[in-house]
């Protein structure tokens, strides 16, 4: 008879994968064709090596709006064959870019540029179409054709820059790539396709076409005499003719006015506070001097801006009266409800954090920001294992987050229960890669595991599946 601790484990393993084997199938870089098939497996790949090396930002509120304004974009795409996954890393560098298996990553320093989501969104649909039209699969296959063993190392440099851009350019230096020009860069025709694609989608999606220009001039106006331009100004050069091109197709849709998201707005200041080289202080002044010189896009924004610099400067009672008002303003609105969760749990108020996320859950059942939050609640009042159902739903809309495994880590051992506390931490070692941690915390669960040979059997293929995988990822480099 199984245990519930049996009966849990399997249950868990079974609705998120555990015992597929879901890792990549690297096999060889030489292809005759670059298939979408293996587009996805090195795409899933290269997302784990990037979640070892680079600071992808985990924070619900934010990988929610950036999910939900890319799929906005992506439902007006043509030609859409692989899924999308919206990632943003934590750096004040001016950069997007996009790979295999609808990978788009987006730095935090656009928003710290961009002044309105019209903005970001022509960032954003630019990058959609790199992968819609398999530029870089395109690449790829055409240099395949004629040196295979240089397609190889590239796919391997690619790989290897994601990791350590000096290791990776210096292993792109040794291939025959280098030899006419950076091959693994769009050529210019990508480059316009992508512009003229992007626009169509912005523009379908229902944003300001003459944003595209605006940004492109904007950018080009500030760092025209910088010896060190942002790094999208090196992976997308903006020549004269660029700018005036997207000025050009912008005046051939007619002029409507598009106004700001205030969504938007929110999300910059949150990245303000939270995830910029600004210190508590100079947060706090800078939305303090947009509120006293009436020099924002929104009211609502600059005074969430102000509330979360508070909260971090320890002036609770100061930010929840702020957030307070905001809530009058919507209710509903998840960047004031992750603050106010915040608060409330400061001052370890979980029954009305409970109430109020719990009435929100009945709202927003799929809500990541929601769940998470509400799991944290229960996780801070001693009650984890109420954790558990909202952290699977987290997994199962979303098998690529580490968040929720790492919170299940918490609740496991928070609730005694060893094997299934290793075997999260797996999980989560192996989303960034980190197979060999992997295998041990399994090794661990196996040890934990008594006296049923159907758990153990597939703890066992798991730690096949790592394995394999790390031989794979080896290869590849």
């Amino acid at each position: 008879m199984l245990t519930a601790a049996t009966t849990a484990l399997l249950s868990f393993a079974s609705n998120h994968s555990f015992a597929n084997n879901d890792l990549p199938d690297l096999g060889t870089a030489a292809v005759n064709t670059f298939s979408l098939e293996k587009e996805m497996q090195y795409g899933d790949a290269y997302m784990r090596v990037i979640r070892s090396s680079a600071p992808v930002l985990n924070d619900p509120v934010l990988s929610q709006y950036i999910t939900e304004l890319g799929n906005k974009l992506v439902a007006h795409a043509t030609g859409v064959k692989t899924p999308f996954y919206f990632f943003m890393l934590r750096n004040d560098e001016i950069n997007a870019f996009a790979f295999f298996g609808g990978h788009v990553g987006v730095h935090t320093g656009l928003f710290l540029n961009a002044d309105s989501e019209s903005e970001l969104a022509s960032v954003l649909a630019h990058e959609i179409t790199h992968v819609t039209q398999r530029h870089l699969a395109r690449s790829l296959e055409a240099q395949e054709k004629t040196a295979p063993a240089t397609v190889a190392g590239m796919l391997g440099a690619i790989l290897l820059t994601i990791a350590a851009p000096q290791a990776g350019m210096a292993a792109l230096a040794t291939t025959q790539a280098l030899a006419t020009q950076a091959k693994i860069n769009y050529t210019r025709q990508h480059e316009k396709e992508a512009d003229r694609i992007g626009m169509q989608i912005l523009v379908d999606a229902g944003f300001d076409p003459e944003a595209a220009g605006d940004f492109f001039g904007k950018l080009a106006s500030r760092y025209r005499f910088t010896t060190t331009p942002p790094q999208m100004l090196l992976t997308h050069p903006l020549p004269e003719s660029r700018i005036s091109e997207a000025r050009n197709r912008a005046n051939q849709y007619p002029h409507r006015f598009v106004p700001d998201n205030l969504n938007y707005q929110l999300a910059k200041a949150r990245i303000q506070v939270r995830f910029s080289s600004y210190s508590d202080e100079m947060a706090l002044s800078l939305f303090e001097k947009q509120l006293s010189r009436n020099s924002y896009a929104f009211e609502s924004a600059a005074l969430y801006g102000k509330a979360l610099a508070l909260l971090r400067l320890k002036r609770a009672k100061e930010a929840e009266v702020i957030i307070d008002k905001l809530l009058t303003r919507d209710a509903n609105n998840l960047f004031y409800l992750d603050t106010k969760a915040d608060l409330l749990v400061e001052r370890k108020d979980f029954a009305a954090a409970k109430a109020l996320l719990e009435q929100q859950r009945q709202l927003k059942p799929t809500s990541q920001v929601i769940n998470a939050n509400l799991a944290n609640v229960y996780i801070e009042a001693g009650e984890a294992a109420k954790a558990i159902p909202l952290l699977e739903d987290m997994v199962f809309l979303d098998k690529q987050n580490p968040l929720p495994y790492e919170m299940m880590t918490q609740v496991y051992r928070q609730t005694g229960n060893q094997a299934l506390e290793h075997f999260a931490s797996a999980e989560s070692m192996a989303l960034a890669a980190d197979y060999k941690g992997a295998v041990d915390q399994l090794n661990f669960a196996y040890r934990f595991t008594k006296d049923d040979p159907l758990q153990l059997a597939r703890i066992e293929a798991r730690i096949r599946q790592f394995r394999e995988a790390e031989k794979a990822l080896d290869a590849l480099k």
